[in-house]
């Protein structure tokens, strides 16, 4: 065969392929759905002409445990009749089934298009509730994916604004006062303290009105100040602020079994809060600023009478004094 004749064949055999009459199973990719198989007669085996016999299949599939079907024929149904009474569940179906594919985020995401772009389902409890389980895992260090595939990281940064998104979307839901809580819970376990004792402000501001929700409130906005106020050296502004939240904890729930514990709480504070007065005082007197030095050891004496730092306080100011004394004189 001469090499003209051996290219024409080429070109031909180019051409045949190039423009088949037929492929026997052709894959066909579609937005939101991916890549999918499409039977060559009659169409999709899947898909159907009307809104309710697509959402049909969809239920059929996710009871047969087939995930991957129900999902693509929910969508499907959203993506086709999004006006249809049967949007609103093929998308409230379309979370179920990411969640029964392991895939949390996609859920919630799925969750929040049915809350925004179907306020009137029938489902908003129910996904809200599915939306603070999914929460829920994620506080209890389940990993967020890498490109939505790979198991990557625990956030509880993440986890906060899921959180959020659920107060915004029913602040007084059944989950929303938890999901509030849960805001201060997350930043807890980042040991962000002064933002864990926010949330839970919030969530006193909000709920005072809910005995439970608010005493948890008062009593955990004190613990995270508290833990705050032991970490700092010279500030001491946390400390007043636990010992306010603690007081009013036991003005407000007199009787919750909580009280002895707040009550050690607030004498561990003030002693905390003589700590930093005492250390104050003598970043200043180091520094020759006998005035400012004589000032904050008296807060010591004032903040906790009985605290460990009283007895070398007063000893203190005398020697102050002393010299502030003589230093006049002398002029």
């Amino acid at each position: 065969m001469t090499r003209s004749s051996s290219l024409w064949w080429f070109a031909l055999a180019a051409i045949v392929f190039a423009f088949p009459r037929s492929s026997p199973a052709p894959l066909v990719y579609q937005p939101g759905e991916g890549w999918t198989y499409e039977a060559v007669e009659g169409g999709s085996s899947w898909k159907r002409d009307r809104a309710k016999d697509q959402i049909a299949v969809a239920e059929a599939a996710y009871g047969l445990q087939d995930y991957s079907l129900a999902l693509r024929a929910a969508k499907y149904t959203v993506r086709k009749w999004p006006q249809s009474d049967y949007a609103a569940p093929a998308q409230y179906l379309v979370g179920q089934c990411y969640e029964a594919k392991k895939n949390d985020e996609k859920a919630f995401k799925a969750y929040e298009v049915l809350l925004h772009k179907y306020p009137n389902s029938t489902n908003i409890e129910n996904a809200l509730q599915r939306e603070f389980e999914i929460a829920n895992r994620f506080l209890a260090g389940q990993w967020f994916k890498l490109w939505g595939i790979i198991p990557f990281f625990s956030s509880m940064d993440k986890t906060s604004l899921l959180y959020q998104q659920i107060v915004n979307n029913g602040p007084y839901s059944p989950v929303g006062p938890q999901s509030q809580m849960n805001i201060g819970s997350a930043r807890d376990k980042q040991k962000a303290w002064e933002q864990a004792a926010k949330a839970y402000e919030i969530a006193i501001f909000r709920y005072i009105d809910r005995p439970v929700i608010a005493s948890e409130a008062f009593y955990k906005a004190g613990k995270s100040y508290e833990r705050q106020a032991l970490k700092a050296e010279y500030d001491q502004s946390a400390a007043g602020k636990a010992i306010l939240a603690f007081s009013d904890f036991n003005t407000l729930y007199p009787n919750d079994p909580r009280v002895p514990k707040a009550k050690e709480y607030i004498a561990l504070l003030k002693g905390e809060q003589a700590r930093g007065a005492y250390q104050t005082a003598l970043y200043y007197q180091k520094r020759n600023k006998l005035r400012a030095a004589s000032i904050y050891f008296g807060n010591v004496l004032k903040l906790d009478p009985k605290s460990s730092y009283e007895a070398e306080a007063r000893q203190r100011i005398d020697e102050i004094n002393k010299k502030i004394t003589a230093t006049t004189v002398a002029k």
